[in-house]
């Protein structure tokens, strides 16, 4: 029976579409800092750029992006848009241009925010119900999906909880053979690799695991695809069973071909940030303290740690104050500017 598991912590609830012991999806939503995808926006052109098709718009909270439009803007004027593509890997905001709102007010904002994660992975599989362990959160969902709710203790085993971190580690186990990820500003390499002797048929063997692990950790952009022990030559005929692998993708990746140096090439659309980015980001570190805290029940009520993190923190007053109303406790932070970047204690 597929189920949608929701494990809420201060300022982060991560989610798991699970079938038995079978880890079918995954989606982290911030409740504090979402990442805006859908959202449907009036902005303000902020500068025209006719060659690269479109234009840089403002929106009412200073945030900016690229709008992709073949229409003729001027500078200043407003436009109705929504998010295409979440900040992610250093770049910005994309936008689409949207259908203008019902009312005739132009002022820059935010119309209505997209669907969260959650509902996006809800409706994904309209069947599932919804298991989930805070009642804030149960209480935020929309009224069409309160019938699918099921409220519970913990939403998240052990195991489920190793199963989800694991996603944010640089390699997996795909049976026959491991991946190894490696994100660039420009694209994702992933090299394919055995102990034993890889050939043809363990390559294609490993693709459908090697598709889902894409797919759990949200990797995006281009994708160049290492096989492993199969020669230059033969490469292009492995193609069309990674086609195969990848053709129930939610995203719809276009597996192109084979490079001349035998890499093996996928575009999946960019759309919510990846996972390991997420989980990485100063901000995702700081949440996975709060939660260690929490989960470990360490006392004390400073927390000392780096600047990025106190930053991180002090831009999330929601995940702060569900913290401290879990614990009961006050929290006092305090920025070590000599501290290392992941760097915190309570004390």
């Amino acid at each position: 029976m597929i189920e949608i598991r929701a494990a809420c912590s201060p300022g982060e609830v991560r989610i798991a579409v699970t079938n038995q012991d079978t880890l079918l999806d995954v989606g982290l939503w911030r409740p504090g800092h979402p990442d805006g995808l859908d959202d449907w926006h009036i902005a303000r052109v902020q500068t025209v750029a006719p060659a690269l098709g479109g234009a840089f718009v403002t929106l009412h909270d200073g945030e900016s992006g690229f709008l992709s439009c073949r229409d003729a803007l001027v500078q200043g004027q407003t436009v109705s848009v929504r998010v295409s593509r979440s900040a992610q890997n250093g770049k910005g905001l994309r936008f689409r241009k949207a259908e203008p709102p019902q009312d005739s007010d132009n002022t820059p904002r935010l119309i209505a925010p997209g669907p969260t994660p959650l509902e996006e992975l809800a409706d994904r599989y309209p069947e599932a119900p919804l298991h989930i362990d805070d009642p804030g959160i149960a209480a935020r969902l929309s009224a069409r999906l309160r019938p699918r709710l099921q409220r519970c203790q913990r939403a998240f085993d052990s195991t489920l909880e190793s199963e989800f971190e694991e996603l944010g580690s640089e390699t997996a186990d795909l049976g026959l053979l491991t991946a190894s990820f490696f994100p660039t500003p420009a694209l994702i390499a992933i090299d394919l690799d055995s102990n034993a002797n890889p050939d043809f048929k363990g390559n294609v063997t490993s693709f459908p695991a090697l598709s889902q692990q894409i797919q759990l950790r949200n990797l995006s952009g281009t994708l160049l695809i290492d096989p492993a022990g199969v020669k230059t030559r033969k490469r292009p005929a492995l193609v069309s069973f990674l086609r195969d692998a990848m053709a129930q993708d939610p995203l719809k990746p276009q597996v192109l071909g084979a490079t001349p140096s035998g890499l093996l090439e996928v575009i999946r659309p960019r759309k919510r940030p990846p996972l390991h980015e997420l989980l990485s980001s100063p901000h995702g570190r700081a949440l996975a303290a709060l939660r260690t805290i929490l989960r470990e029940e360490r006392k004390g009520r400073v927390l000392t740690a780096s600047i990025p993190l106190i930053r991180a923190l002090e831009s999330d007053p929601d995940a702060l104050n569900d913290f401290v109303s879990r614990r009961a406790a006050p929290l006092e932070l305090v920025l070590n500017p000599n501290a290392a970047p992941e760097s915190w204690s309570l004390s």
